[in-house]
């Protein structure tokens, strides 16, 4: 079944005064994009929530929005880096007495620099705060497949309808090209005797072999076939579980090639009209596929 590049979704779990919310919207492209805007304190997890995004969605521009809120917990996901502490008390030291300042060095000095206070990233509440992330992650991509599901069924149904419409179309022109070449022929064996004053000069044989490669330029079957072909693979695709999007694509290709021959082969008004009203449904089908995985 196949599925939309548009969705939404949002996941929340809440555990030991701790609740994490994801949001994840997609929208159309050509191949799978993911950015993410994460908290501080799982920023070296960017890595893992893409991996963890491949194994839902094939294509599409992803972007992923994760919030970590603490309640009632003295628990701060810091700790203090004492080295770096210390050389920036002694460089401050070294500087005070090089430019002669009575002022002492103060803990708000020290604060200033980011390095003195880092985030604790390997700790065990890393691995905690992660579980929580990825539960929510997973909550909330499940339901943008979803969603991504409801509208691509949707979509199917609009695709379906347009290549019913195409095949009907096929049958139409196959039945009228099959008409047109006995018609063509007599029009032609009329013409040609009215050109010629005698007609016992007429090679009947030849004739009759002009006439056959004539006929055979006007002769669309082969054209048909491919084209139901396609059409039969189309709807297949349409029904499989992986992402079928630039398989569609290509077979719409090879849909308007055959258009396009069977409009230069068939020699016909009606025809023309008939291959342009296909190459309208294949164009609707096309802005269609833009949007499917």
């Amino acid at each position: 079944m196949i599925s939309s590049m548009t969705g939404y979704g949002r996941g929340e779990v809440s555990e030991d005064h701790t609740t994490v919310a994801a949001e994840v919207r997609t929208v159309n492209s050509r191949y799978l994009e993911v950015s993410t805007r994460l908290p501080r304190t799982i920023a070296l997890r960017e890595n893992d929530v893409k991996e963890l995004v491949r194994t839902k969605f094939a294509r599409g521009k992803i972007n992923i929005a994760i919030t970590i809120e603490h309640e009632n917990t003295n628990e701060i996901p810091l700790k203090i880096n004492a080295s770096a502490a210390k050389a920036y008390h002694k460089l401050l030291e070294t500087l005070r007495k090089e430019v002669n300042i009575d002022e002492k060095i103060t803990l708000d000095h020290l604060l200033k620099f980011p390095e003195v206070l880092e985030i604790d990233e390997f700790e065990s509440g890393d691995e905690r705060e992660w579980s929580l992330v990825h539960r929510t992650l997973v909550k909330a991509l499940d339901e943008t497949a979803g969603m991504r599901r409801r509208e691509g069924s949707e979509l199917m149904k609009d695709l379906v309808e347009r290549v019913n419409v195409i095949s009907t179309t096929i049958d139409g022109i196959e039945l009228m090209a099959k008409e047109r070449i006995p018609q063509e022929r007599t029009r032609l064996e009329e013409r040609l005797l009215e050109l010629l004053a005698d007609k016992s000069i007429i090679d009947q044989h030849r004739l009759e072999l002009e006439l056959a490669l004539y006929a055979d330029k006007l002769d669309v079957t082969e054209e048909c076939v491919r084209f139901r072909s396609h059409n039969k693979f189309f709807l297949e695709a349409l029904k499989n579980e992986e992402a079928a999007g630039r398989k569609l694509n290509f077979l719409v290709q090879e849909m308007n090639r055959e258009a396009n021959t069977i409009g230069a082969k068939a020699n016909s008004a009606g025809i023309a009209h008939l291959v342009v009203g296909i190459k309208e449904e294949l164009e609707k089908i096309r802005e269609q596929l833009q949007n499917i995985e």
